[in-house]
């Protein structure tokens, strides 16, 4: 399921005036094999509309189609997970919703959180941020790259790494044990995003 290394993520105000179709159309052309839908501030029949064209977008690419925060809106569009954050509801309850065969991540700051999401049965977590990142209003202090090591050497289910990752400093994350990405700004935000694409899959080789 995280058996690839970008995971990309939508924002569709550090796109440069591209729409979040247009940014996974570019991201599915570039060869990215996980995309998360993450938008806050928008209305949920707009976010509707736009995850109904992007599962589309997808699915006929074979490309893992995630939603963040709305188990209804993922179920709702039939993605393949939902991602989930601390302050959510607990990933019992959100199995009880989703069923047993969608994906179900969950973002972790910590040791402890991790060892509570495995235990809780959470498919897969978020390590970071690993780096500061502006990207979230509500983001937490960076955890580090030791927090990376911790997960790599003691957590058994797969985990992207994520927060400030950005192209100059991959690899170091890399070097730490991850082996999955999480970027938004810095694909999102490029004018080129294949060429983005192709700098961090060069860097990570």
């Amino acid at each position: 399921m995280l058996d690839t290394d970008i995971y990309a993520i939508t924002s569709e105000e550090h796109s440069l005036g591209r729409s979040n179709i247009e940014v996974v159309q570019e991201l599915i052309k570039a060869g990215v094999k996980i995309i998360q839908y993450r938008e806050k501030e928008k209305k949920k029949l707009y976010k509707y509309q736009e995850c109904i064209k992007i599962r589309e977008l997808t699915r006929e690419a074979g490309v893992v189609f995630i939603v963040n925060d709305d188990i209804d809106l993922a179920l709702a569009v039939d993605a393949d997970g939902v991602h989930v954050g601390q302050e959510d509801l607990p990933v019992e309850e959100v199995r009880r919703l989703v069923g047993k065969d969608m994906i179900i991540g969950l973002s972790t700051h910590s040791p402890e959180q991790a060892r509570d999401a495995e235990k809780r049965g959470a498919d897969y977590i978020g390590v970071g941020p690993v780096f500061a990142t502006n990207t979230k209003k509500d983001v937490c202090a960076p955890v580090g790259l030791e927090y990376v090591e911790y997960v790599v050497k003691n957590i058994k289910i797969p985990f992207v790494a994520i927060g400030g990752i950005k192209e100059h400093n991959i690899a170091e994350v890399k070097k730490r044990g991850a082996s999955c990405f999480a970027m938004v700004t810095e694909i999102v935000g490029a004018k080129d995003i294949p060429a983005k694409i192709k700098a961090l899959r060069e860097k990570l080789s």
